[in-house]
């Protein structure tokens, strides 16, 4: 088995009891030692820890509300669906150390997400850094509050990019054939219209919604010619934002729906974490070079040109412009959009899956996740 299949199977661990690990090693960072060869051994290793896992207490002597829990179930899920696709960016564009590990880098697909900012390895690697500690922060949470996280490994089926520099394990989502909605652009940049009060919004990148296409390199053929790897590169750079957007709103979405005091800290919390990250790529997204790609004709319009441009759609105006919230009589505030409560969850499966992030995955894959986001949406504040 290599390091990058040993960290990925180790990945899948109790997230309490690597914690343990932690301690049992001296305080070695996790994430270093079971992508090491000591992985190997950790099953056999573990024994001598029974005790510390044992003594994991709760946060509080009350079990979780069911519809709290099947909140954290979902949330869980979807980070762990996150880590799975931030992994395969960080492999190919990202800084590979102690934290992140997995993957060797891919030098032309990071040169041209570099075209969007010079900062973008480190920038995904933190991101990617972020979204693990969340898929294991909220299991063990569930956990230790009596709940069942759920359990994707059975889902990692679809085949990893073949490009160089790519750990070569099965994944959960695909990066291969996206079809990417970037009307976060134009929804962000309203002062008169709100999605929660019927507002729709135009696509920034019209032509993403139009096809199937990759966001990383599939082979070592799409490193080249410039505009084509360039115009990956690109789509990733929307991809970023199209995903992390999506974190931003469904966070306070299911806050509100949130009972136990403790959970609405989690999801307070952990939910401008994903704004945070939101804007970041906001920022760099507006500086993806127009072009079109020579082997599929996706076009990437300079967005401070018609029929964007002006003040309003700056490529650098990436603060949400005040809107009408909960009642137009109320006037403009600047918000995050949408919030609205009802359907949340199915609503963030189905931007996923729109998406063509899970392109190739089973029917039992979709009816597993439909019915966590069910769950999650049937949750409602005692």
């Amino acid at each position: 088995m290599s390091t990058s299949d040993q960290r990925h199977e180790a990945r899948s661990l109790d997230a309490p009891v690597a914690e343990h690990i932690d301690t049992a090693v001296g305080g070695l960072n996790r994430r270093a030692f079971l992508a090491s060869g000591m992985a190997a051994g950790v099953g056999a290793g573990l024994l001598p820890f029974a005790h510390v896992a044992g003594a994991f207490a709760s946060t509080s002597n009350s079990t979780l509300p069911a519809g709290d829990a099947a909140i954290l179930r979902f949330l869980a899920a979807l980070e762990t669906i996150e880590a799975d696709l931030w992994q395969q960016y960080n492999e190919l564009g990202g800084i590979q150390d102690g934290e992140e590990p997995s993957g060797s880098g891919n030098p032309t697909y990071t040169k041209a997400l570099q075209k969007l900012d010079l900062d973008m390895p480190q920038y995904i690697h933190d991101n990617t850094d972020d979204e693990f500690t969340h898929w294991f922060f909220l299991e063990a949470f569930l956990k230790s509050r009596g709940g069942e996280p759920p359990k994707l490994d059975k889902f990692r089926v679809l085949p990893s990019s073949e490009a160089p520099g790519a750990a070569n394990i099965g994944r959960l989502t695909n990066l291969m054939e996206l079809t990417v909605d970037t009307s976060w652009w134009t929804r962000y940049r309203s002062s008169t219209m709100n999605p929660d009060l019927g507002g729709t919004f135009p696509p920034a990148v019209p032509g993403l919604l139009k096809g199937k296409f990759p966001a990383i390199p599939r082979n070592k053929q799409d490193l080249g010619p410039h505009d084509h790897i360039q115009a990956i590169a690109n789509t990733a750079g929307f991809h970023f934002a199209t995903i992390e957007q999506g974190g931003t709103s469904l966070y306070p979405s299911l806050a509100q729906r949130v009972t136990d005091p403790e959970v609405l800290r989690v999801l307070l919390s952990i939910g401008p974490t994903e704004a945070m990250h939101f804007q970041t790529w906001h920022d760099k997204a507006g500086n993806a070079p127009p072009l079109t790609d020579p082997t599929n004709g996706l076009e990437f319009p300079n967005l401070n040109e018609k029929p964007f441009g002006g003040e309003q759609f700056k490529t650098n105006l990436i603060m949400p412009e005040p809107t009408v919230f909960l009642h137009k009589q109320l006037g403009p505030c600047s918000i995050v959009r949408p919030t609205k409560t009802e359907g949340a969850a199915m609503g963030a499966l189905k931007g996923l899956t729109a998406d063509g992030l899970f392109n190739g995955q089973s029917n039992e894959f979709f009816e597993f996740m439909k019915e966590l986001a069910k769950a999650a949406d049937a949750a409602m504040r005692e």
